[in-house]
C-alpha cells in the first residue's frame, strides 16, 4: 500500500479493550493499556512502570495485540484502496476479486495451522518419543575430526553452514532471487510482529500463559469491516457475499472462539538442542552442533533434514506456531517429533505475531542478524526494563585471565610449530601477528602484575626489581588501573601499534582458526589425560582427571573477542586491570586478602546507548516495562538523549492495592533520638549499631509473619552480626531470636534456596513468623516473590551507594560528567541539573534503583498488604524521595519527627490489619 494512503488510516486509541483476559481491568490497566496503543500507533519510545501485581504482563499483550489486530485490518483495507478507488463498478469487481484473494490466503493458513494442532494433539496422546536414529558411522566421524587436516585453516569463502539453516532472513531471500531452483522451499509470508525481550527464560514462561488467556477476536472476513473502523479519510466501500468465502469459513477446522496469535521463542543451542549424543560428547555446544553441520549426508545430526530437503522441517515449524509454547514445551515438543526445535524456531519467525526472547537475542546486533531479525517497522517490548542497562554494559564486556592469555599463547605457538610447513603464505603471516600480539600482551599484563606485587614480596625480605615498560601513574590505584583501548596500545609498543586488528579480526572469523587452534589443543589434552588416567589408580581421581575441563570455553575464543572489542573500540570503550586473587579482585592497599596471585583483564563500555540506538532507531515503537523503573529519568538520560523530545514518553502507574494496604515510613531518629545516618564510614559506630539493633527489636515485637531487613552491603551486614552477638552490645541477635526465628542471606549463591526453604516453612508454621537479615543488590533483592505473610515488613537500612573505590565506577563517573560539559558547550543542554553534575546523578540514581528493587519484593497482589520501611534521615531528602515508585513517595511517605511517631504509625497499621483479618 502506498505510504499516503496508509498514514491516511489512522487507528484511533480503544476506550476499552476486550480482548483483555479478566471480566473488568481496574482504572490503572486500562489506562496502561490505551498508552502503550496510543506509543505503538505513534511510532514512540516508553518507558512504563507497572508495580507488581498490577497485570503488567497482560496489560502489555493485550495493547500490543489489539494494535496488531487492528493494523492486520488496516493494512487489508488499505490494499484493497490501493488497487481501485472509484465507485465505478470495474472498481468494485476489482476490490471484491482481491478481497476474496485475501481471504482465501487467511482462510488457507488457518486451516494449516488447524492441521498442524491436531497432528500434535495426535502425537501428545500417543505419548511415545519418536525413537532416534543412530547416526551411522559415529566413530568414523569422531576420527575424523581429529585427523590433523580438519584443524587447517579454511581458505575459502564458504558461509558456515552449508545448508543455509544459520544464514539470516535476509542472506537467503537474496540467493533464492539468484537461483529461485537452489531451495525447494515454500515462499514464507511475513508479518508484523512483537519482540517481547525478558533477561531470563524463567521470566519469560511467565508470557505465555497470559497470551493464553487474551480474547483476541478471531479471524474477521474484510467484507464484514466496517469503514468507520478506521478513522481518517479512508474510502467508503461495499462488498459482495459469495458463496465461496462462506464454504471457506465453515471448512475451517479451528474450532477457537478466539484468535489464537502465532507466537514464538526462540533460545539456545543449550536450551534446545535434543541431540542428546552431542551433548554428552562435547564441551561446547555451539561448537558441536556447527561440526555437525558442516558434515554430509549419514554424519550429519539426526534432527536435521537431508540437504536440498529442508521443506521436512516447516511441517514441524507450523506445530510450533500453531500452539504457544514456551522454550521447556519448544524442547518436548522437539523430542516428540524428532526435528531440531532450535533451527525450526527460527523456521518460525517470518510468520510469528508474537516473539519471545532473552535480552542478548535482540540486543545483539550479530545474533539479531544470524536468527534473520528485521526490527525494522516492528514492536519491541522489554520487560523487566530495570535490567536493561546493565545488560547492555554487559553484553559487550570481555573478561580475560592472565592464566587464560598465558594458555592461549600457549595453545597459538604449539599450533604453529605442528603446522608451520602446512600452512599458506597468508595464513602464516597473520598467525604470527596473532602470536605477536598474544606474546606482547602477555608480557605487559604478567609485568603490570609484577609492579604491585614485588613490594609485598620486598617488605618479607627478598629483592624486588622494578619492571620495565610500566607507566608509573598507575600507583594512583595500588591494585586496579583503567586505560582506553589507545592507551594500552600504546603502552604495548611499536609490535602491537603496526598492526591491523580489523585485518587480524577478519582473518579470524573467516579462517575460524580459534576454533582450529582450540580444537587441536583439546586433541592434544585429551591424548594426555588417556595417559595420564592409565596411571591412576583411584577411580575417583579418574574421573576428576578426566572431566575437570568439561564446560571450559576455548581460551582462544575469549581472546578473539578481546581483540574483536579492541579493532572496535569507541570513545566510551575502557580496559580495565584488576589484581586478584582466590578471593577476588583486590580493590586497593587496605583489602584484606592472601597475596595477590594473577590479573584480571577487562573490556567493558561506559555507556549502554550505542549498542541500544539500532534497536530504537529501527523500530517503530520501543516500550521499556517493569515493576520499578523509577527514576525514569535515569532511563531516558541514559539510553535516549539522541532522541527527540516528541518520540519519548513515559509512564507510571499507582497500585491496585487500596491505599490502607500500604505504610510507606521514612525513619529519620532512632529511640535514642539521635540522627539515624548509615553511611559507610559510621557503619562500625558502636552507637549506630546499637541503635539499628533497638529498631529492628522493636518492630520484632509489632510485625506478625514475616519481616526482611536489606543491608546496604555484606560488610555491614557481617558488622552487625558481629556485633549484637556479643552481650556487652546488647545482646540483639538473642533479643531478635526470643520474638523471631533469625536467618541471614548467604553470600554463597549454593545456600539461598535451603535459606529460603527453611525461613518459608518457619513463617508458615509459626505464630510468631521469621527474620530475615539480607542484602541490597545480592541474590534475594530481586526476582523473589515475598507475598503475604513472607513479607509483611520489608526494611531498609541506609542508601547502598556504590563503591567509589572501584575504578570502574569513578572512571565512568568522569565519562558522563565529560559528556555533560560537551553538551552544555554545544547548546544540548541548557543548565546543570539542580546542582547536580551528570556523575553525581548517576551515582545517586544507581542507589535508588537498587533500593527500589528490593523495595518491591513485598506488596505482590491486590490483597497483599505490607509495611515499607527507610531508615536513614536521608530518605527525607526531597531529590530521594522523588526517586522513589510513584505509588510510595511524594505524599505517600511519612516522615515522622521521632521514632515514637514510627511505633505509633505501624501499631496503627497492624492493629487495622488484625481487625479485618
Amino acid at each position: 500500500m502506498s505510504s499516503e494512503s496508509f498514514h491516511n488510516l489512522v487507528l484511533s486509541t480503544p476506550e476499552t479493550f476486550p480482548a483483555f483476559p479478566y471480566a473488568r481491568p481496574y482504572n490503572i490497566q486500562t489506562e496502561l493499556m490505551r498508552h502503550l496503543y496510543e506509543a505503538i500507533e505513534s511510532r514512540k519510545v516508553t518507558v512504563v512502570e507497572s508495580p507488581t501485581g498490577t497485570g503488567k504482563t497482560s496489560s502489555l499483550l493485550c495493547a500490543s495485540l489489539t494494535w496488531l489486530h487492528d493494523e492486520k485490518n488496516r493494512a487489508s483495507k488499505g490494499k484493497l484502496d490501493d488497487v481501485a478507488t472509484g465507485d465505478d463498478w470495474v472498481s468494485v469487481q476489482t476490490r471484491d476479486r482481491l478481497r476474496r484473494e485475501l481471504e482465501a490466503q487467511e482462510l488457507e493458513y488457518e486451516q494449516k495451522l488447524a492441521k498442524a494442532r491436531r497432528k500434535e494433539a495426535d502425537m501428545k496422546s500417543k505419548a511415545r518419543v519418536r525413537k532416534k536414529p543412530k547416526p551411522n558411522g559415529d566413530e568414523s566421524r569422531r576420527q575424523s575430526i581429529h585427523e590433523d587436516a580438519s584443524f587447517l585453516p579454511e581458505d575459502d569463502d564458504d558461509l558456515e553452514d552449508c545448508d543455509g539453516m544459520n544464514l539470516s532472513l535476509a542472506v537467503r531471500v537474496l540467493m533464492a532471487r539468484m537461483d529461485p531452483h537452489a531451495h525447494n522451499e515454500e515462499l514464507e509470508p511475513t508479518c508484523t510482529k512483537i519482540y517481547y525481550a525478558s533477561r531470563t527464560h524463567s521470566q519469560l514462561t511467565q508470557v505465555v500463559p497470559e497470551l493464553g488467556k487474551l480474547k483476541i477476536p478471531g479471524y474477521t472476513p474484510i467484507s464484514s469491516l466496517s469503514s468507520d473502523s478506521v478513522s481518517g479519510q479512508g474510502v467508503s466501500y461495499s462488498l459482495g457475499k459469495r458463496k465461496a468465502q462462506d464454504d471457506l469459513t465453515s471448512s475451517c477446522c479451528d474450532d477457537q472462539k478466539y484468535h489464537q496469535s502465532r507466537a514464538v521463542s526462540l533460545g539456545s543451542r543449550k536450551h534446545l538442542c535434543i541431540n542428546d549424543e552431542l551433548r554428552d560428547r562435547v564441551k561446547d555446544i555451539d561448537e558441536g552442533c556447527r561440526e555437525l553441520l558442516a558434515e554430509k549426508k549419514e554424519n550429519r545430526c539426526p534432527h536435521l533434514p537431508p540437504v536440498g530437503e529442508e521443506v521436512i522441517i516447516n511441517g514441524f515449524r507450523d506445530q510450533i506456531l500453531a500452539t504457544p509454547k514456551d522454550i521447556e514445551d519448544l524442547a518436548i515438543a522437539g523430542r516428540l517429533s524428532g526435528i531440531c526445535p532450535y533451527f525450526a524456531s527460527r523456521k518460525a519467525i517470518p510468520q510469528a505475531e508474537l516473539i519471545t526472547l532473552p535480552y542478548n537475542l535482540l540486543l545483539q546486533k550479530s545474533a539479531r542478524e544470524a536468527l534473520g531479525i528485521d526490527l525494522n517497522n516492528q514492536i519491541v517490548i522489554i520487560d523487566e526494563g530495570h535490567n536493561l542497562i546493565p545488560t547492555l554494559l554487559s553484553l559487550s564486556t570481555v573478561h580475560i585471565s592472565l592464566q587464560l592469555l598465558q594458555t592461549a599463547l600457549n595453545q597459538v605457538t604449539t599450533y604453529m610449530t605442528k603446522f608451520r610447513n602446512r600452512l599458506n603464505p597468508a595464513n602464516l603471516v597473520q598467525l604470527k601477528r596473532l602470536l605477536a600480539f598474544l606474546d606482547v600482551l602477555a608480557k605487559y599484563v604478567g609485568e603490570w602484575r609484577d609492579q604491585r606485587v614485588e613490594p609485598r614480596v620486598a617488605q618479607s625480605g627478598q629483592l624486588a626489581s622494578p619492571p620495565v615498560n610500566i607507566d608509573q601513574k598507575a600507583q594512583q590505584f595500588e591494585f586496579q588501573e583503567v586505560l582506553t583501548p589507545t592507551e594500552l596500545i600504546e603502552r604495548m609498543g611499536r609490535k602491537v601499534v603496526g598492526l591491523n586488528m580489523l585485518e587480524i579480526v577478519k582473518y579470524l572469523k573467516k579462517s575460524k582458526i580459534a576454533r582450529k587452534i582450540s580444537g587441536y589443543a583439546e586433541k592434544l589434552t585429551q591424548e594426555a589425560e588417556k595417559e595420564l588416567e592409565l596411571e591412576v589408580a583411584s577411580a575417583n581421581l579418574k574421573r576428576r582427571v578426566s572431566g575437570s575441563r568439561k564446560g571450559i570455553v576455548p581460551p582462544l575464543h575469549v581472546i578473539e573477542d578481546f581483540m574483536v572489542a579492541l579493532a572496535g573500540a569507541t570513545d566510551d570503550g575502557r580496559i580495565s586491570f584488576t589484581l586478584t586473587n582466590s578471593s577476588g579482585p583486590l580493590l586497593n592497599a587496605k583489602s584484606k586478602s592472601s597475596s595477590p596471585s594473577s590479573v584480571e583483564v577487562k573490556y567493558h563500555l561506559l555507556n549502554p546507548a550505542p549498542h541500544f540506538r539500532d534497536v530504537v532507531d529501527e523500530a517503530r515503537s520501543v516500550i521499556i516495562a517493569g515493576g520499578t523503573m523509577s527514576p525514569i529519568s535515569d532511563v531516558q538520560n541514559q539510553l535516549f538523549s539522541h532522541l527527540p523530545p516528541e518520540r519519548m514518553t513515559s509512564f507510571s502507574c499507582g497500585h491496585i492495592i487500596p491505599p490502607e494496604n500500604v505504610l510507606t515510613v521514612a525513619v529519620t531518629k532512632g529511640p535514642s533520638g539521635r540522627e539515624l545516618d548509615f553511611r559507610a564510614g559510621k557503619q562500625g559506630d558502636p552507637r549506630v549499631l546499637a541503635d539499628l539493633g533497638q529498631i529492628i527489636l522493636n518492630f520484632t515485637r509489632t510485625v506478625p509473619g514475616g519481616m526482611i531487613v536489606f543491608f546496604p552491603s555484606y560488610k555491614f551486614l557481617n558488622t552487625a552480626k558481629s556485633a549484637w552477638t556479643s552481650a556487652a552490645n546488647g545482646g540483639y541477635l538473642d533479643k531478635f531470636a526470643a520474638k523471631k526465628k533469625v536467618f541471614f542471606e548467604p553470600e554463597d549463591q549454593a545456600g539461598v534456596e535451603s535459606v529460603l526453604h527453611e525461613y518459608a516453612a518457619v513463617v508458615s508454621d509459626s505464630s510468631t513468623g521469621a527474620l530475615l537479615l539480607a542484602v541490597v543488590g545480592a541474590k534475594l533483592s530481586e526476582g523473589l516473590n515475598f507475598a503475604d505473610e513472607l513479607a509483611r515488613a520489608v526494611i531498609i537500612v541506609g542508601l547502598p551507594f556504590a563503591n567509589l573505590a572501584s575504578a570502574e565506577l569513578r572512571e565512568r563517573m568522569r565519562y558522563v560528567k565529560r559528556e555533560e560539559e560537551k553538551c552544555l558547550r554545544d547548546g544540548k543542554q541548557q543548565t546543570i541539573r539542580k546542582g547536580k553534575d551528570a556523575a553525581a546523578e548517576l551515582y545517586e540514581n544507581m542507589c535508588m534503583n537498587a533500593v527500589n528493587q528490593s523495595i518491591g519484593r513485598a506488596i505482590r497482589h491486590r490483597n497483599d498488604w505490607a509495611a515499607l520501611i527507610l531508615l536513614d534521615q536521608r530518605y527525607s531528602n526531597p531529590s530521594i524521595r522523588t526517586k522513589l515508585p510513584k505509588w510510595i513517595g511524594g505524599n505517600n511517605l511519612a516522615v515522622p519527627e521521632h521514632f515514637g511517631g514510627v511505633v505509633k504509625a505501624m501499631g496503627i497499621f497492624y492493629r487495622g490489619k488484625r481487625r479485618k483479618g
